[in-house]
């Protein structure tokens, strides 16, 4: 009788220790998601609309570096600049005008149209940052998986968690002890016997082996499954290249439109590779880079001016360009470069669908191309996520008569004032696969 009463409180104490940790485990990664990720993606997605062309995080681009920008400027005062910085140096504001007189009277674009909210998630992101590193893109942005960047205070909270359970496990451990008679009450126990005796518990426990069991496959599945889901996902894939362009310098720091040298994204399916005639527009004057331009590569080099300069001497070559005598000599060797977005063969996408209907910068699926040195791929381009941006995507009705039937009868239909891509269809199976 004593062993049924034994067995019986130790498989009460265990689900009760079992039962706190795991509320307590949901109940912080669901806080932790609110705080890590919804203010977070929406003043990304703030900051990479607005602000990205003209600023970064961590360092100046055209304006200042914005990281940790709420420690140096109050909120209103921050506010105040963003949605009328003109209106707040006219009040005579000494920092507004200091920062006007110190980037040599470069206008910042006012922003009325953004409520406090907005401004306060964009404010929240600078402080924040990415909780995703670049470095590890390919588990992100998107999935946007990789390495997560847990907050302090979540691991003080984890720290508790772990003492109470300790604490849990040998309260229970005493107990058990208390009940086999092995110590009486407020004596000390041993050790290894405690744990013989507890381990000896688990074994004759059937409800415990069915749970384990439950959770090891929970476990295997999620892994299995994950690891699955992400063959054929390339994002974060930065291949080598045969020459160092840098697309920070030419479509960053020279501000050339992308498509300059990918033309044919405005006319057709592909966006195309540029031939090397299109280099040759500019580089049959340009042999060599400014003295202090320099290229960082993702392994750590870097590369300066004299690596630099025998990298155009490389478009030369595959031009045929006699840089000394200024001539065509007629030997050409084509650019080999290595392609680096590649959808699958089943999948039918069009750039000029998306670049001239729709009006979307290139930046949205490829990334702020204009601060890369090397060219990698930023987003997932998996099927859920072009779904997520048709389902987010409102049609743009501007000077196109087209929709504007099939418009008003959908949001009707819906009602709602403005219809997504996906409402006027583009989550049929059809559009993307033919």
């Amino acid at each position: 009788m004593k062993s049924v009463e034994l067995h019986n409180r130790l498989t009460t104490l265990l689900l009760k220790s079992f039962t706190f940790l795991l509320i307590f485990a949901f109940s912080v990664s669901a806080y932790s998601q609110d705080v890590d990720e919804a203010r977070q993606k929406e003043g990304k997605k703030l900051f990479k609309s607005l602000c990205a062309s003209c600023h970064k995080l961590d360092k100046k681009l055209v304006g200042p570096a914005l990281g940790g920008v709420e420690e140096r400027r109050e909120n209103d005062w921050l506010k105040a600049w963003i949605k009328n910085n003109a209106e707040l140096r006219a009040s005579g504001d000494a920092d507004a005008n200091e920062i006007f007189d110190e980037y040599k009277g470069a206008a910042m674009t006012a922003f009325p149209q953004l409520s406090d909210k907005n401004i306060d998630d964009l404010l929240y992101y600078t402080t924040v940052g990415e909780l995703k590193k670049k470095a590890a893109v390919a588990d992100a942005v998107a999935t946007t998986g990789s390495s997560s960047e847990a907050p302090g205070w979540l691991i003080y909270i984890l720290a508790a968690a772990i003492i109470v359970a300790f604490l849990m496990i040998a309260s229970l451990l005493k107990q058990v002890n208390e009940l086999k008679g092995n110590t009486a009450p407020g004596e000390s126990s041993n050790l290894k016997r405690d744990l013989h005796e507890l381990w000896a518990g688990l074994k004759k426990n059937t409800f415990l082996k069915v749970l384990g069991t439950i959770f090891l496959l929970l476990v295997g599945a999620y892994f299995v499954f994950g690891t699955l889901f992400k063959v054929g996902v390339d994002q974060g894939y930065q291949p080598i290249q045969p020459i160092a362009f840098s697309h920070k310098i030419h479509a960053g720091d020279n501000k050339i439109d992308c498509q300059y040298c990918h033309s044919s994204a405005k006319h057709s399916k592909t966006s195309g590779i540029p031939s090397v005639n299109v280099c040759m527009n500019c580089h049959k004057n340009i042999s060599e880079v400014a003295d202090d331009t320099v290229v960082e590569l993702e392994d750590g080099v870097v590369l300066g001016k004299p690596e630099l300069d025998l990298e155009i001497a490389k478009v030369y070559t595959a031009a045929g360009w006699d840089a000394d005598n200024l001539e065509y000599t007629g030997k050409t060797a084509p650019i080999k470069w290595v392609r680096v977005h590649n959808l699958p063969d089943f999948v039918y996408y069009n750039h000029s669908q998306h670049v001239t209907v729709a009006g979307l910068k290139c930046q949205k699926c490829h990334g702020p191309v204009e601060e890369m040195d090397e060219l990698y791929q930023y987003s997932p381009l998996t099927m859920g996520w072009c779904i997520d941006c048709h389902k987010d995507t409102k049609v743009d009705l501007k000077g196109n008569d087209y929709y504007k039937k099939i418009h008003e009868d959908l949001a009707k239909k819906y009602n709602v004032d403005q219809v997504t891509i996906a409402q006027l269809g583009g989550k049929e199976c059809g559009k993307c696969h033919y």
